[in-house]
């Protein structure tokens, strides 16, 4: 009897052992797969340089994003993929520029499934992706759709004109249509883009709400979330109308006229939510281990009524969505990440949307892909000395004529108008001593102009779908 007590508790403690180190190696594992940073990355939409007070915005309050820039890095010289929305957004999903990107323009032309992204890098990481709000990368019958492009969960606009609307009928969840109670009217049988008739779901509330349950649900592992928001892009089929917003909030008594209240309210609205997600991560435990990052994917709008003047939305740069000169193209950048990256930071480094690609895959601990053309701007983060420099920056742009650009250290030119030759006009500018690009100095310095030339030449490749010389046709 005693013989058979001592075997059986000889046995169970072995199973005890046996046990804990399992349990243990478990909670390693989860552990390990823990330390891994949740990346957020919020995307305004045709949000200018000059739209936050961290830039220097006077009259539109931005107190949460303002703190964000306190508590983290300020980016000076950041750059959108583009000056519109599908080709800026394409730039930041596939680390390539608008020379080698396959979207460069607003068609509706989808990624295809040999068009690597951030999303699908990361999944392959262990990291749980998430997309909410407007994609405008593929269709709901394409290739190039959310789910099909790396990401785990999808909500929000395919459609790109679709998202014009704040209120519309209906948002896709994952491939499903999820219908809302908003009734609209749509401005051509053929065209998605409408005007609601009794605008009772606001979609930028809807993206937070779900913003906040991706979070939550996913607070044990490794996430990462898009937040792809519309905020301030306007309605353009609501004519003068198109800043839609459920109030006026502050500005409501402010003697502007309505499309200015609106504007304003649309960025606070938004800036108000940005505070309640860092809430959400410090009260879930998770803001020490959350890389936040926040920009716009181009310049601000002249449309819905908004005069981008009246409240400097771009700084003192030169030039406003559709335009490749500054005010266009270069857009505010801040990263917060408390505990790693040191507090009230401003950085100079130049760099853009390709760049996010290589930053993520570095925190992620995996390998950059190496046919990209984006430099990985962590070292900056991390207030290293190892940061790279690119040797250029190039941009193309399909409207107006086509259009080239390049920013080379301090110096930037801009050809409007590309011709069949490649011989219409450069205009070079001096961004050290002239940042609102207003003297035009290109032919003080036709060395530079003929490297310029030379860049915009050997930057691109030819495509199908985007053709910027007439030649290609």
């Amino acid at each position: 009897m005693n013989f058979l007590r001592r075997d059986f508790l000889k046995t169970a403690v072995i199973a005890t052992i046996i046990f804990t180190l399992v349990g243990c190696a478990g909670q390693n594992t989860k552990n390990a797969k823990s330390s891994k940073p949740n990346i957020i990355y919020i995307l305004a939409d045709d949000l200018g340089y000059g739209d936050l007070g961290c830039y220097g915005q006077q009259r539109i309050q931005t107190p949460n994003l303002n703190r964000m820039a306190a508590e983290g890095i300020r980016f000076t010289k950041h750059y959108a993929g583009s000056t519109v929305c599908a080709p800026s957004r394409c730039a930041l999903m596939t680390g390539l520029h608008t020379g080698h990107a396959r979207i460069r323009g607003n068609k509706r032309v989808p990624l295809r499934p040999q068009d690597q992204t951030l999303a699908a890098y990361l999944k392959q990481a262990g990291y749980t992706t998430g997309l909410i709000g407007k994609w405008g990368l593929g269709e709901s019958d394409s290739t190039g759709i959310p789910n099909r492009q790396g990401f785990d969960y999808f909500f929000g606009y395919l459609n790109q004109q679709a998202a014009h609307n704040y209120y519309p009928e209906y948002l896709w969840e994952n491939e499903t249509r999820i219908k809302l109670p908003n009734k609209v009217q749509y401005r051509r049988p053929d065209q998605p883009g409408g005007v609601s008739t009794n605008k009772e779901v606001y979609s930028h509330d809807l993206f937070v709400e779900k913003a906040f349950e991706f979070i939550e649900d996913n607070k044990s592992e490794p996430f990462f979330l898009y937040l792809a928001l519309t905020i301030p892009h306007a309605n353009n089929e609501a004519g003068k109308d198109g800043m839609e917003v459920p109030d006026l909030g502050i500005y409501k008594d402010k003697d502007w006229p309505e499309a200015q209240k609106a504007h304003a309210a649309m960025i606070s609205r938004m800036d108000g939510d940005m505070g309640r997600i860092f809430k959400q991560l410090k009260d879930l435990g998770l803001d020490e281990n959350t890389l936040v990052m926040f920009a716009s994917d181009n310049g601000p709008h002249a449309e819905g009524g908004n005069n981008p003047a009246f409240n400097h939305s771009s700084g003192d740069l030169r030039g406003i969505k559709r335009d490749l000169y500054e005010g266009g193209i270069r857009v505010p950048f801040i990263a917060c990440w408390p505990g790693t990256i040191k507090p009230g930071q401003t950085s100079d480094h130049i760099s853009a949307f390709w760049d996010v690609l290589p930053t993520c895959t570095d925190l992620a601990g995996i390998e950059t892909p190496q046919k990209i053309d984006g430099i990985s701007f962590l070292p900056t983060l991390l207030q290293s000395s190892r940061q790279k420099q690119h040797a250029s920056l190039y941009w193309e742009f399909h409207e107006q004529g086509g259009k080239q650009a390049v920013r080379m250290g301090r110096w930037k030119a801009v050809r409007l108008k590309v011709s069949k030759k490649s011989n219409a006009p450069v205009e070079l500018y001096d961004l050290d001593n002239d940042p609102g690009e207003q003297k035009d100095i290109a032919a003080e310095h036709p060395d530079i102009v003929k490297k310029m030339i030379t860049i915009m030449k050997e930057a691109r490749t030819s495509n199908e779908a985007f053709k910027l010389f007439p030649s290609e046709e």
